[in-house]
This record gives structure tokens, C-alpha cells and sequence, in this order.
């Protein structure tokens, strides 16, 4: 009897893992079929990338993420897009799933706005450099030394990328930089304190929950 227990506390959490990585997993599905289909259409879906202050290219904002210039531009974010994807998503698919939001949104504003004239911004480097901020910074915001030792190692494996988000011709260092920014909002978002009123609707000191606590389960 002893035995099934375990085994079934076991179970759960690796189903908790497995349903958390999902949304990582079809993200990148995704990616890979639209660059095939891109590739038969001899790159005509890239229009759909993010085109600056172009009202018709606010739907980038959705689109540009899935779409990239050519296999060796896929696979180079395929990698840093698992990995730190699957670092935010490994247990919570809802933590994945408001960070990619947060970061997609605020990443391809920025970019919108600020993005040179007659371009077209395509790929998933701005999820992935939102990614990044979000771990290196949640532990600050959530005051939580797991989270700030996690955010040490990220650094230390990926920190070099952030020269991306310096000016450099043929990269689009704007979905770089307002991706970096939107992975720290999403992780003031989902991690900083907020004070909670209580019964009588009176906002009081204490308690204090994040956002993040109110989308996950206990034990995360």
C-alpha cells in the first residue's frame, strides 16, 4: 500500500511537469510548421511580422513570434526558447502562458513604436529575451532565494546575449530591448507584493500576495 502511494504522489508531479511543459512544446511546434509552409511560400507569410507604426501591422504583435527568416534563424531561438521557456513553465503552464503575454505585448508595442520605417520584425528572440529578464529578476520582486539563485545561473549561461539589445544593423535590437522589458514587467506582474483588502474591503498591510500566488498552486 505504502508503495502505491508513492507512486502516485510521484505520478502527479510528473503529470504537473509534463502539462507545464505543453504549451512550451506547441509554441515550438507551431514554429517549426509555419516555417515550413514560409519556406514553400518562398518566405510570402513574413509579411505578417511586426511593421512599424503600420496599423495593419499591429497583428505582428501576434504573428511575428512564429514566423522567422529562414531554418538556421529558427533553430538558433528554438534552443534558448526551450530552455527558458521550460524553466518559467515546469509545473505552471499559467505562469508560461501570462509571462509570453505580458512579454509578447509589451515586446511588439515597443517594437511598433519604435522600430525603423518600411521594416517587418519577425521572430521569437523577443519572447526569449523576455524569458531571460523574467527569471533573472523574479527573485528580487518575490524575495524568494530559489528564484534568485535560478536567476544567478540564468545569467551566468545566457547573460552574454544581452548584447543583443545594443543597436546592430539587420537585428531587430527594438524586439530585443522591449522584450527584456516586458520579461521585468511580467515578473513585477506575477511576483512583487500587493496589499489585499480584507472582508470589510478595508486594503490592509497584511496579507500580502502576489499575482503569481493567486495563478498557482500552493507548493509553487
Amino acid at each position: 500500500m505504502a508503495t502505491g502511494g508513492t507512486s502516485e504522489v510521484g505520478d502527479g508531479k510528473g503529470t504537473l511537469v509534463t502539462l507545464g511543459l505543453m504549451p512550451v512544446v506547441v509554441m515550438v511546434a507551431i514554429m517549426w510548421v509555419v516555417e515550413i509552409i514560409d519556406t514553400i511560400a518562398s518566405g510570402r507569410l513574413d509579411r505578417f511580422g511586426i511593421e512599424p507604426r503600420r496599423l495593419w501591422g499591429l497583428d505582428g504583435i501576434v504573428f511575428a513570434p512564429f514566423l522567422h527568416g529562414g531554418f538556421a534563424h529558427l533553430i538558433a531561438n528554438t534552443v534558448p526558447f526551450v530552455l527558458l521557456g521550460g524553466a518559467i513553465a515546469i509545473g505552471a503552464a499559467s505562469r508560461f502562458l501570462t509571462v509570453t503575454v505580458i512579454v509578447a505585448f509589451v515586446g511588439g508595442l515597443g517594437t511598433w513604436l519604435t522600430g525603423p520605417t518600411n521594416t517587418i520584425h519577425i521572430g521569437a528572440s523577443g519572447l526569449v529575451f523576455g524569458y531571460l529578464t523574467y527569471l533573472m529578476a523574479r527573485g528580487i520582486f518575490a524575495r524568494n532565494i530559489r528564484y534568485l539563485l535560478g536567476g544567478i545561473v540564468t545569467f551566468m549561461v545566457y547573460g552574454g546575449v544581452l548584447w543583443g539589445l545594443l543597436p546592430a544593423p539587420g537585428i531587430s535590437w527594438q524586439g530585443h530591448l522591449f522584450g527584456a522589458i516586458g520579461g521585468v514587467v511580467a515578473a513585477y506582474m506575477l511576483h512583487a507584493d500587493r496589499d489585499e483588502p480584507n472582508e470589510a474591503g478595508v486594503t490592509t498591510k497584511k496579507p500580502r500576495r502576489s499575482l503569481m500566488d493567486r495563478l498557482s498552486p500552493p507548493e509553487l
